[in-house]
This record gives structure tokens, C-alpha cells and sequence, in this order.
């Protein structure tokens, strides 16, 4: 596809020119007539078929190349070889004016590491001059942390700092909708850049951020579209809004961490989202269930608590939230996911483990009915002595919890029998 688009450009460089010219004798001197690149042609593999001693010869062969195809029937065969065999020219020419070996593998700049890439085939854009970069005639690089993607010319004017750097250092969100200061508080710069902007576009266009609320130029804003957090959090709106390329990259970074603390930033979401109900519910048996697992031999080896991997602060607290979860909970597929995993849980606790099996507890209200497993959905849990009752038992027994009854005797015999 590349090399198709690179073919158009070329045909449309040649045939703009300001005039035709007569086809050289002597273009058969530097090969145009042998068939060097026999059809189909191995794109993969094109290195060009013509050796020229310096840069001089090869641009000679260039222009001669050129001469051709303007006398060549439009788009017949031997015109549309020529100009294959003119774009080997060009690759040869930029090998020597810019030749790989001299290109390090991996740079450091502004806390970004840059890592050299080898796809020749896929057509990236550099996010400094904003224009596409030809991986078969370009050199260019991809930040390993943040991948922001760049020419290798376009380097030494790298002015942005590495967003992960920023994830590291202050993992938290902007939890206010959209906070605009306004163009005046800019000074009529870019935010980033600092590059004059206005809304009626003259010197440059400016567009608003919708994560960061300020305004910025088309260079540092290409209108890329992301969720925003604030507007889950307090609309439980997941519509993607336009964001500044930097908003963009860490929100992406961010998506994954576990850094909303729902029940202290709006708690009143969970009396209108009945799916976080759900899925709180869930993480709190999930941490009932997880000291049956870590002092089990069986569970260990069976690596249970890796069916939660993807998400490791289910297994350590029940009120944190990545906005990946908050996604997912919309969109149903947590719910889902969660509620099998919770189902293989219990398996293994209430049917497949006999030492799991051995840590329920009898309810010692009624002295009846099955063991009990403090995630079971009828059961009710000690505060104190964290003992597991019915919950029609706990809530009608007016007295004391039995096992706590116990603990205060045993103290007090022990005071008095030292």
C-alpha cells in the first residue's frame, strides 16, 4: 500500500513539471531498458538494482529516469517499471545521504526513549511536524513508554517531556469537568507549545482540550477523541470527547491504573448505577475468599488468584477503581467476567477443596442447616470475632455473638487465674 501511494506521488511530481523534454540516448546506459525487477515484485525484499559510485551518478540517473517516463505512454507497463525503478533510485539515494548505520538503536531525550523501529510497510505520523513519516525511505523512532512516534530529523526539536514520566510522578486524574480558564489566562498561546493561537483561527486555529480544559494549537491538538474521566465520575457519561495529543497519551497510560477512590470522590453513584452495586459486592466476596486461597496448597498450585491479573487491586481492596473498570462496567463485560470468576472461586472453596471445605463455619444461633462460608449470600459476619451466622439469626438473636461470649470468658478466667 505504501509503495502504491509513493507511486502515485511520483507520477504526480513528474507530470506537474513545467514541461516535457526528450527521452536521453543514452537513459539505456544506465540500465532503464534491462528488466531488472521482474513482476511479481517481492516488496519485502526491494533494494534497488543500480550501484552508482556517489551521489552525484545517482541523481544524474534520476533525472534521466525522469525524462523517461514523461516520453512513455501513460500508464503503460514500461512506464510504470520505470517508475518503480526510479522510487530503488530515490531509496539508494537516501541510503547514502542518510545511511542506517549511523542511526543508534536507542536514544534518551526528555525522559523519552526512543527506540529505532524496522517496519518499512506501516505509515505512522510524526508527532512534531505533524507530516507522515515513509518508513521505506525515512529513519524514525517510537518512545518505548509513551510512543510518541518522530522522524529522526525532527529529534534535536523535541520540546515535550516523556508522559509516562508524568504517570510515575502524579498518578491522579483532573476531576473537574472541563476546567476552562480561558484564552486570556493563555496569553493567546498554545498551552504546550506556546505557539499564538485564536478562535478565529489567524495566526492558528485554537482548540480546546477537553481533560485539561485549555487551549491549544493544531500542532499539539489533532483532535483525537477519549473518555474523561471527570465526566464518568460525576455524569457516568462515556462519551469520547476531543483531547489534546498529551491528554491523549496519559489517558491511555492511566487507563489501566487504580487510582479512583469512588466512595469518597462521589458516592452517590452507587444509589444510580446499580452495576457498581453489583461489582462492589463481588471484590468484597472476592477478599472474603482470598485467605482460603494464600493458606491452601492446592489453590497455590493451581494459581486461582491469577484469573485476576489483569485486575491485581480486586485481590487487595474493594473500593479502588481503574477507569478500565468503570468501562467495562458499563459496558456489562466486568460484570460478567467478574461474576465467573467468582463462581470458580467458590467451586473450589465449597465442592473441589476438602481443606477449603474445613474452614466454614456452623452457625452457632441455630445449630442448623449447611456449612456456611462468610461470601455466601445469606450469611451475616461477626464484626469482632469475624464468626459467620444466618442472617435471619444474627439480626434476630437479641443477644451476643456466642464465639465473642467465649473470647471475654476465657479473658476473664485468665485475669483471674493468672
Amino acid at each position: 500500500m505504501l509503495c502504491c501511494d509513493i507511486y502515485a506521488e511520483v507520477r504526480s511530481e513528474i507530470f506537474s513539471s513545467e514541461s516535457k523534454s526528450q527521452s536521453s540516448d543514452r537513459a539505456m546506459d544506465l540500465g532503464l531498458a534491462e528488466d531488472h525487477f521482474s513482476r511479481p515484485v517481492d516488496w519485502d525484499n526491494v533494494k534497488g538494482s543500480f550501484v552508482a559510485s556517489d551521489v552525484e551518478q545517482l541523481k544524474q540517473a534520476i533525472e534521466e529516469c525522469k525524462r523517461l517516463i514523461l516520453e512513455l505512454p501513460e500508464h503503460s507497463e514500461k512506464q510504470k517499471d520505470t517508475v518503480v525503478k526510479l522510487i530503488h533510485l530515490r531509496l539508494k539515494l537516501q541510503e547514502l545521504k542518510d545511511p542506517e548505520e549511523d542511526e543508534p538503536n536507542l536514544q534518551v531525550l526528555l525522559e523519552h526513549r526512543f527506540s529505532k523501529e524496522k517496519s518499512k510497510s506501516v505509515k505512522q505520523t510524526c508527532d512534531k511536524c505533524s507530516t507522515i513519516i515513509w518508513g521505506l525511505i525515512q529513519t524514525w523512532y517510537t518512545c518505548t513508554g509513551c510512543y510518541y512516534r518522530c522522524h529522526s530529523k525532527c529529534m534535536n526539536l523535541i520540546n515535550k517531556p516523556c508522559v509516562r514520566s508524568k504517570v510515575s510522578h502524579q498518578s491522579e486524574y483532573e476531576l473537574s469537568i472541563c476546567p476552562e480558564v480561558g484564552l486570556d489566562k493563555q496569553d493567546y498561546r498554545c498551552a504546550e507549545c506556546r505557539t499564538p493561537i485564536s478562535l478565529r483561527g489567524v495566526p492558528n486555529e485554537a482548540r480546546q482540550c477537553d481533560y485539561t480544559g485549555q487551549y491549544y494549537c493544531s500542532s499539539c491538538h489533532w483532535n483525537d477523541t477519549a473518555i474523561v474521566p471527570a465526566r464518568v465520575i460525576h455524569n457516568w457519561e462515556f462519551e469520547p470527547r476531543k483531547v489534546c495529543r498529551s491528554s491523549m497519551r496519559y489517558l491511555a497510560l492511566m487507563m489501566s491504573r487504580p487510582v479512583l477512590r469512588l466512595k469518597e470522590i462521589n458516592p452517590l453513584l452507587f444509589n444510580f448505577v446499580e452495576e457498581l452495586v453489583e461489582i462492589r459486592k463481588l471484590r468484597q466476596d472476592i477478599l472474603l475468599m482470598k485467605p482460603y486461597f494464600i493458606t491452601c496448597k492446592e489453590a497455590m498450585e493451581a494459581r486461582l488468584l491469577l484469573h485476576l491479573q489483569d485486575r491485581q487491586h480486586f485481590v487487595e481492596n474493594d473500593d479502588m477503581y481503574s477507569l478500565q473498570d468503570l468501562i467495562d462496567t458499563s459496558s456489562g463485560h466486568l460484570s460478567c467476567s467478574l461474576t465467573e470468576i467468582h463462581t470458580t472461586f467458590a467451586k473450589h472453596i465449597k465442592l473441589d477443596c476438602e481443606k477449603c471445605q474445613a474452614k466454614g463455619f456452623m452457625c452457632e444461633l441455630c445449630k442448623e442447616g449447611d456449612i456456611l462460608f462468610p461470601f455466601d449470600s445469606h450469611t451475616s459476619i461477626c464484626n469482632d470475632c469475624f464468626a459467620v451466622f444466618h442472617r435471619d439469626c444474627y439480626y434476630d438473636n437479641s443477644t451476643t455473638c456466642p464465639r465473642c461470649a467465649r473470647n471475654l470468658e476465657r479473658k476473664n478466667e485468665e485475669s483471674l487465674n493468672p
